[in-house]
């Protein structure tokens, strides 16, 4: 498993960019990896199949400057921005038993985020695909899957400003059951961890070691060029 800790200056270069990594296993010049990064700025990333005009206050975000953005993955809308470690894994389906089928492997890789944070966290697996703990989610997850390799990526808030969400983001249209409709700073909350100790936890759990390269940044230019800088993808519902 290789390691790489890079942050692109934009919101679109780096979905493109994960995406670009599993796009490069796929063809067989790329390889397992773990990456992390962080926005610096804020933005809204919505998920394949989501709805902005459902989920995302549209008008707060133009009035601010936020962009909205939409992942190659399922799952739901959040709010990216400093204090949101984003995680991407790239594996094949041969790496473990039962990475062929979805459930099992969000059981699979969640089970070893939570592993990395068990010194600190007593969290665990709480609806489909996030991380709790005390009844709170701390970690949202979504994968894209291909032929041979899926890519697993996920959120986890360190030290985030919860108080931002509902300015951005509308309350789900879809809940998982342990939400209860409770509002998002009612739902959500912080790890008691700053970005840097997770990514130590993180790297020590999957044993990554060695950096990634070469990034394949042809890629990443083609899919922001074909799809993530387009209003066609980012605002097709």
């Amino acid at each position: 498993m290789k390691w790489l800790d890079v942050t692109l200056p934009t919101v679109a270069e780096n979905l493109a960019l994960d995406e670009a990594l599993l796009l490069a296993a796929e063809e067989g010049i790329g390889g397992p990896v773990l990456r992390v990064w962080e926005l610096p700025q804020y933005a809204v990333v919505v998920g394949s199949g989501g709805s902005v005009e459902a989920d995302v206050k549209v008008v707060t975000c133009c009035a601010n400057g936020v962009p909205i953005a939409r992942r190659s993955s399922g799952g739901g809308t959040v709010l990216l921005g400093p204090g949101c470690l984003c995680f991407s894994v790239v594996l094949n389906y041969q790496s473990a038993p039962g990475l062929a089928e979805i459930p099992a492997s969000n059981r699979y890789i969640l089970g070893r985020i939570l592993r990395a944070l068990a010194p600190v966290v007593p969290g665990s697996i709480a609806g489909t695909s996030d991380l709790a703990v005390g009844g709170k989610k701390f970690s949202g997850n979504a994968q894209q899957r291909k032929r041979c390799h899926f890519l697993h990526h996920g959120t986890l808030l360190c030290r985030f400003d919860l108080s931002l969400v509902p300015q951005y983001l509308h309350m789900p249209q879809h809940q998982p059951e342990y939400r209860h409709n409770r509002s998002h700073t009612d739902f959500l909350t912080n790890l008691p961890l700053s970005v840097d100790e997770v990514k130590r936890l993180l790297a020590a759990e999957w044993h990554a070691e060695g950096e990634y390269h070469p990034l394949p940044w042809q890629t990443v230019q083609n899919l922001i060029a074909e799809k993530y800088s387009r209003e066609e993808w980012n605002r097709r519902r």
